[in-house]
């Protein structure tokens, strides 16, 4: 991959952040065309107008994102585009589910200018990057684990169809909007409670609302 055809996409609300990860990426990669925006939607509209996108720089907290949603919507979407995290938020167990859920490296913000590029340039070479001074082996709380668990055993497909369950789709309107049969979506949200260890769509959107809600509580399950 030649540094020329580099594209990154910096995904962040605060534009004094995306300056800094821009920083950070003409560091790493001077001739790196660098994309910016402030929310999911302007993520989806880049990644659908600007072809291939070698990574994306996403922040767990910006418009349109709950949670993991915005990770689990771009792995769902966009397989293979790997995806870094940048956050705030430097839980361990929020890290640990990050790269659960199939992100290839977590920046916490306060990571200096030559780790941020450094991260970068082993994301790019095909490594995956945490901060080297956090432990993620040690095992989480059991309950936070095991719903990661079966939240990333769905596949791309059983995510995008939960996520329109969860936004309240009908059968028909998702089948519609994947192109896809009833019969199609009816076996996967049956495929999606199995693998959820749940018995009916509204339970389903519970386990799926606990994620999202799971970033914001420290990493772990709110009571």
């Amino acid at each position: 991959m030649g540094e020329t055809a580099t594209k990154i996409l910096i995904a962040d609300d605060h534009p004094l952040v995306r300056g800094a990860l821009a920083q950070a990426v003409e560091g790493a990669l001077p001739d790196a065309l660098i994309l910016q925006t402030g929310d999911l939607e302007g993520v989806s509209r880049e990644l659908k107008s600007n072809g291939a996108v070698d990574l994306v720089l996403l922040d767990l907290a910006m418009p349109g994102v709950r949670g993991f949603s915005g990770l689990m919507y771009l792995r769902a979407e966009h397989p293979d585009v790997p995806v870094v995290i940048v956050s705030a938020n430097e839980d361990r167990s929020v890290m640990r589910s990050c790269i659960d859920f199939g992100a290839s490296g977590f920046i916490p913000k306060t990571t200096d200018m030559e780790g941020m590029r450094d991260a970068i340039r082993k994301v790019l070479d095909g490594e995956l990057w945490t901060p080297p001074d956090v432990d993620l082996s040690a095992p989480v709380d059991k309950e936070t684990a095991d719903l990661v668990r079966r939240m990333a055993s769905l596949t791309p497909q059983q995510v995008r169809v939960l996520m329109m369950v969860s936004a309240g789709l009908l059968n028909k309107q998702i089948a519609y909007e994947l192109n896809v049969s009833e019969a199609t979506v009816k076996a996967h949200v049956s495929a999606i409670l199995t693998k959820l260890g749940v018995e009916s769509r509204t339970q389903a959107v519970i386990t799926a609302a606990k994620v999202e809600a799971l970033a914001g509580a420290g990493g772990r399950i709110a009571d």
